[in-house]
């Protein structure tokens, strides 16, 4: 397996995970706004985005950049090493 493949796979995979994990907070923090308060999200997400803070425009904007970037965190990290286990076991 070349580089070009490898670099291919982890901006295919970077992009896919950080929309889809953008486009899930983005749903969440709409239906927190719309939901009753034992219903909401944002107890969940405060401890695993640094930053964030409900109902506040940094706060938001915090977050959204935080689950982007853990989407290109997972793909960097991931893509290569389902690579490497993927040809050890065969």
């Amino acid at each position: 397996m070349t580089g070009s493949t490898t670099k291919g796979s982890i901006l295919a995979w970077g992009w896919a995970l950080s929309v889809f994990l953008l486009i899930t907070y983005l749903l969440c923090v709409a239906f927190g706004l719309i939901a009753p308060d034992t219903f909401h999200m944002h107890e969940a997400w405060a401890p695993l985005l640094p930053g964030f803070d409900w109902l506040s425009w940094p706060g938001f904007f915090a977050g959204a950049i935080g689950s982007f970037l853990y989407g290109w965190y997972i793909a960097i990290l991931g893509v290569p090493l389902v690579r490497y286990f993927r040809k050890r076991i065969g």
